[in-house]
């Protein structure tokens, strides 16, 4: 167990959920970098006393309670510098968060990753071994493999927030709908991607880094209490189940190993029934590249960078839900012969990649 960490990401879902389970092990925080939520990260500086704090815009320096505050994604960079905490927690969305897992890792640190943008983009060029992932379905992974041979792994996916739509109505979905996730409460960008299916397929490049396999799937499990499944070579299959809390795998990747009730256990009779479905491509047209990107995962870079820009481009209004999709697409069709050899191929494709998407 860490003597003290640094949190990025302190005032997002994942990043409330690791200071409750910090508190609970009496782990001192020595860093705390936040966005723009100034009211919740001023509330969480009084609570857990970091020594450093980060925050995203220089504007809001004068409201933080706190004699050291850093800015910007170089602040974060700074503070990394600055701190010894053998482990980062990196909770940050988006891009954004590659950067500081590059950096802790330079820095030998240990990473407990939620920022799923730094292994789909960078997967190739980061030390593994010094990543924890702090996913539920990463976690159900590894809770159940055991070192077994496996023929095959899969994820689970809720379907977002138009799993149920008519098809024919989703063309016009609102970027407020497209927030309205059935299961689980997250951030604007992950309940976006959650919605496309995108999160998966990062998921799926994620599990192709950390467990070095081509052989994964995804299928659609509508309750979220089912996170992985491992099908082993001899013929079975065995499922993970776990509440819709990201308290386990936090509590995991802080302490190594857990060994008292951190989730109310799952009543089977509870329950009730359990099914899985396909993901469908007409439903979630950025699945029909989901074999081709697994075999090119280097293509990650472009996906990423095209759909963020693209999510930009459908909360301003300037782009319908489909077609949030479609210029993913052509982004990726336009730079599928791209092929980073280091971290700055990766930071020039990724430039052009938002330059691209923006000019049409």
């Amino acid at each position: 167990m860490p003597d003290s960490i640094v949190l990025l990401g302190c005032t997002g879902s994942i990043g409330v959920n690791t200071l409750e389970i910090a508190s609970r092990y009496a782990i001192p925080i020595e860093a705390l970098v936040a966005g723009s939520n100034i009211g919740l990260l001023n509330r969480q500086i009084s609570i857990y006393h970091p020594r450093y704090v980060a925050i995203a815009r220089k504007e809001d320096r004068d409201k933080i309670d706190h004699g050291h505050v850093f800015c910007g994604n170089e602040g974060i960079l700074e503070l990394l510098e600055l701190t010894k905490s053998p482990l980062v927690v990196n909770a940050l969305v988006g891009y954004t968060g590659l950067a500081p897992t590059i950096k802790a890792i330079e820095m030998g640190r240990r990473v407990a990753l939620a920022n799923k943008e730094s292994l789909v983009v960078a997967g190739e060029f980061l030390d593994l071994g010094r990543i924890t992932p702090i996913d539920s379905e990463h976690f159900g992974l590894w809770y159940l493999m055991h070192d077994r041979p496996y023929s095959k792994l899969y994820i689970t996916a809720s379907g977002g927030a138009f799993r149920d739509w008519p098809y024919d109505q989703i063309a016009n979905a609102t970027f407020a709908d497209a927030l309205k996730h059935p299961n689980w409460s997250m951030g604007k960008k992950i309940t976006i991607d959650s919605a496309t299916m995108i999160n998966k397929l990062f998921e799926l490049l994620e599990a192709k880094w950390l467990f070095d396999t081509d052989n994964i799937d995804a299928v659609i499990e509508r309750k979220s209490i089912v996170h992985a499944l491992v099908a082993f070579k001899d013929g079975s299959t065995v499922a993970h189940f776990a509440g819709v809390d990201m308290k386990l795998p936090i509590a995991f990747a802080l302490k190594g190993e857990v060994d008292e009730e951190i989730l109310p256990p799952l009543d089977p009779l509870m329950i009730g029934t359990v099914r899985f479905e396909p993901i469908e491509s007409i439903r979630y047209p950025i699945w029909e590249i989901k074999e081709h990107l697994l075999a090119n995962p280097h293509l990650g870079a472009v996906v990423n960078a095209a759909n963020e820009e693209a999510i930009k481009l459908f909360e301003s209004g300037r782009c319908g839900f489909f077609e949030l999709a479609r210029k993913v697409l052509d982004a990726y069709r336009r730079f599928e012969s791209v092929h980073p050899a280091s971290i700055n191929d990766i930071f020039a494709i990724d430039k052009e990649v938002r330059d691209y998407v923006n000019r049409f």
